[in-house]
């Protein structure tokens, strides 16, 4: 197994791929939407703060010039880019919305999916959903007070209803006229979902892109008035099975699995692990289940990690591991120790794992 992490957008600086390589990563899964500070994909400017939730500039395609130029960027500190992980929402809305620029969208997808292999990058994540990620908090609950995302139903009405113009918790377009998105319920939902994979898969397999679906999260039954695609361990089955193809693969979140109601993660592992589904790997611990639950280090939590590792390496899996994201350590610089903590213990799981300890 290889040892990743994965960068936002803003994050995607030379001091943060010294960063990597400096704590023994190899490989980067990479965010080209900026879901803190907008969406504007154009790689070589800064996109303006306007917080959680807001995109701007969107409309322009990933161009193969601007996936080049990162690569170099990135194999000239010595790593791998093995991953992109998500669309723009604006790239795809009326895909996942079943709106009227569906095909038009659709055929941009299949454009940039074949800029991705030109440019040679192996796999393209992600996250079938209209609600996208919502409802957490972030609070100072973890251990030692650390601020760590809390998922709590009691807290919130989860039908609140989307307003027109936003999907994935993201505001595609901010002249949307009034109102709110109906209401979807889950077999409509999957008929879009067949929709787009159809179209894509073929695309992806000609391209030598591995296309991989995140589970939900946080996997609700509804969120926002409209359903959730794979809020279960088992209905990622469905999705093999809806379209079989080589290009079809999952994006295996263990935080997101460990969340879940119903399922055992490390039977997961090695269900679709040795099916050679997993493209690659979300490493997060949690505490919890929905309704509610809360993200803790990677050292403690529900979820036996050395165990899912060792999981992992019985099904013959050789991909990449990332630490999703983690809580945040008090000091100057909370996302950098967060994710070190979490690196430097995953990096003494996978040398135990390999010497058979």
């Amino acid at each position: 197994m290889k040892l990743g992490l994965g960068l936002y957008r803003s994050l995607l600086t030379e001091d943060n791929f010294k960063f990597a390589k400096q704590a023994g990563v190899t490989h980067l899964v990479v965010h080209l939407v900026d879901y803190f500070k907008g969406a504007d994909p154009v790689l070589t400017s800064g996109s303006p703060n306007l917080g959680w939730g807001i995109t701007q500039n969107q409309n322009r395609p990933w161009t193969e010039d601007d996936l080049r130029s990162l690569k170099r960027q990135i194999e000239g500190n010595g790593l791998v880019w093995e991953a992109i992980e998500n669309f723009d929402p604006a790239h795809w809305s009326d895909v996942l919305l079943d709106g009227p620029k569906k095909k038009e969208q659709m055929e941009g997808l299949k454009r940039t999916i074949q800029v991705i292999g030109r440019v040679g990058i192996p796999i393209m994540g992600y996250n079938f959903s209209l609600a996208g990620v919502w409802g957490w908090t972030k609070m100072p609950v973890g251990r030692g007070g650390a601020k760590a995302l809390v998922y709590d139903e009691s807290k919130i009405d989860t039908q609140t209803p989307m307003p027109n113009g936003m999907v994935w918790n993201m505001v595609y377009n901010p002249d949307a006229p009034p109102g709110d998105v109906p209401r979807v319920e889950s077999e409509e939902l999957w008929q879009r979902y067949e929709y787009f994979v159809k179209e894509i898969m073929p695309v992806a397999e000609e391209n030598g892109v591995t296309m991989a679906l995140h589970p939900d999260d946080p996997p609700a039954d509804m969120l926002r008035n409209t359903a959730r695609l794979v809020n279960q361990p088992g209905k990622y089955q469905r999705v093999i099975d809806m379209m079989p193809s080589k290009a079809n693969a999952l994006e295996f979140c263990l935080g997101s699995l460990q969340e879940m109601r119903e399922g055992d993660v490390l039977e997961s592992i090695r269900h679709y692990g040795e099916q050679g589904k997993i493209a690659y790997v979300h490493f997060r611990n949690v505490r919890g289940k929905v309704p509610l639950y809360q993200e803790v280090f990677v050292d403690e939590g529900d979820l036996d990690m050395l165990s899912a590792i060792q999981a992992l390496r019985d099904v013959g899996y050789d991909g990449v591991i990332i630490p999703d994201h983690t809580p945040e350590m008090s000091c100057s610089a909370p996302w950098h120790a967060g994710m070190a903590y979490a690196l430097g213990y995953m990096k003494a799981a996978l040398q135990m794992s390999e010497r058979g300890i």
